[in-house]
C-alpha cells in the first residue's frame, strides 16, 4: 500500500520535475546566449538550448526519465505552440510597408523555391517525406522556429527534428562568415549592383535564423542589419500561411475517405500567430509590454528546443545518415547563389 502511495505521488510530481530540469536548462541557455563571442557566432539562445538539451539528454537523462519524462513531453506537446503563437509579437504588419513589394516578392519567391527544391531533392535522394520537410521548412523560412512550428503538423520523431535544426545551425553559422565576405568581394569585384541596403534584403531573403541575420547584418553595416532583420520579419510572418498551405497538402495527401480529405485541418497556432502580430501592428499595447513578451517567448520557445534535445538521441541523429546533410547542403547552395540571382533580377530587372 506505501509503495502504491508511493508510486502515485511519483507520478504527480514527475512533470515538476522534468519542468525544472527543463528550466535549468533554458536559463543556461539564455545566459550563454548573451556571451559575446556566442552572440557573435549568431548562436542564440534556441540554438543553444536544444544543444545543451542534446548534451544532457545523451549522458545523465537516461537516470532521469522515470521522474522527468512526463513535464518534458508537457513542454513538447503545449509550450511549443504558445511560443508560435507569442512569436507575433516581434512582428507588425508596419515592416511590410518599410521594405515594400520588392522585399516581399523576394520573400515568397525565395520561401517557394526553396521549401519546392527541397521536396524534390528529398524524393530524389530517397529521403523520408517528413525529414525533407522539416529540413525545406527550416531552410525556406526561419530555422529552428519554423522546424518546431512544422513538426505538429507532421507529428514527426524528436530525431528528424534534431537533424532539421542541426542543419540550420552548421549552414546558418557558416553563412554568418560568408555572407560579409562575399559583400567585401563583391563590393572589390562590382559583379552585382548591391548597396549595403540591398544586400541586407539578400540576406534577410536567404539566411536561417533570426539571430544570425542580426549577426551577419551587423557586421557588414546599419543599413544593412535594418534592412536585413525587416526582410527576415516579413519572412517569418510567412511561416502561417506556409503551415495553412500545408496542412491542407497534407490533410489531401492522407489516407482518409473522400469525406474526411475534404476537411482542412488548420494549425490553429499558425492564425493565433498572425492575430498576435496584427494586435501588435494596432500599437495598442504598451512597448515595454511587448519586450516582456517577446522575453517570455524566447523562454518558451527555448523550453521547447531543450525538451527535443533531451529527446533526441545521437544514435538516431547518425542512422539518419548523409542525404540529409547532402540535402541541406544543395538547399544552402541555393540560397547563397540563387538567391542572389533572384534578389538581382527582382531589384534591378533592367
Amino acid at each position: 500500500m506505501a509503495t502504491e502511495t508511493l508510486h502515485a505521488w511519483s507520478k504527480r510530481r514527475s512533470p515538476l520535475s522534468g519542468l525544472l530540469l527543463i528550466s535549468a536548462l533554458t536559463a543556461l541557455a539564455i545566459w550563454a546566449s548573451s556571451i559575446p563571442w556566442l552572440a557573435g557566432l549568431g548562436l542564440g539562445a534556441l540554438t543553444l538550448a536544444i544543444l545543451f538539451g542534446i548534451l544532457v539528454g545523451n549522458t545523465l537523462y537516461p537516470w532521469l526519465q522515470p521522474s522527468c519524462h512526463s513535464g518534458v513531453q508537457l513542454v513538447k506537446q503545449y509550450l511549443l505552440r504558445l511560443g508560435i503563437i507569442l512569436y507575433g509579437f516581434r512582428l507588425t504588419f508596419q515592416q511590410i510597408a518599410d521594405v515594400g513589394a520588392t522585399g516581399i516578392s523576394i520573400d515568397a519567391l525565395m520561401l517557394t523555391t526553396t521549401f519546392l527544391l527541397a521536396c524534390w531533392l528529398g524524393k530524389k535522394f530517397g529521403i523520408d517525406s517528413q525529414t525533407t520537410m522539416l529540413i525545406g521548412a527550416g531552410s525556406s523560412i526561419c530555422g529552428a522556429a519554423a522546424v518546431l512550428a512544422t513538426e505538429p503538423l507532421l507529428k514527426a520523431e524528436a530525431s528528424k527534428v534534431a537533424v532539421a535544426v542541426s542543419t540550420v545551425v552548421v549552414f546558418g553559422t557558416l553563412a554568418i562568415f560568408a555572407y560579409p565576405w562575399l559583400y567585401q568581394l563583391n563590393a572589390h569585384m562590382q559583379w552585382l549592383s548591391f548597396t549595403q541596403e540591398t544586400f541586407g534584403i539578400y540576406i534577410g531573403s536567404t539566411l536561417h535564423e533570426v539571430a544570425q541575420v542580426v549577426a551577419t547584418g551587423h557586421a557588414i553595416g546599419p543599413d544593412a542589419e535594418n534592412a536585413a532583420v525587416i526582410t527576415k520579419m516579413i519572412r517569418v510572418m510567412m511561416l502561417a500561411p506556409f503551415l495553412l498551405l500545408l496542412s491542407g497538402y497534407i490533410r489531401r495527401g492522407s489516407n482518409a475517405n473522400q469525406a474526411d480529405r475534404s476537411a482542412i485541418t488548420i494549425p490553429w497556432f499558425a492564425v493565433l500567430f498572425i492575430a498576435v502580430a496584427g494586435l501588435n501592428s494596432c500599437q495598442l499595447i504598451s512597448v515595454a509590454l511587448v519586450q516582456h513578451l517577446i522575453t517570455i517567448d524566447t523562454w518558451v520557445l527555448a523550453m521547447a528546443m531543450s525538451a527535443l534535445g533531451l529527446t533526441t538521441h545521437i544514435s538516431a541523429v547518425h542512422q539518419a545518415g548523409i542525404k540529409p546533410i547532402l540535402l541541406a547542403t544543395l538547399l544552402f547552395i541555393w540560397l547563397l547563389v540563387g538567391g542572389a540571382a533572384i534578389n538581382q533580377l527582382v531589384q534591378h530587372p533592367h
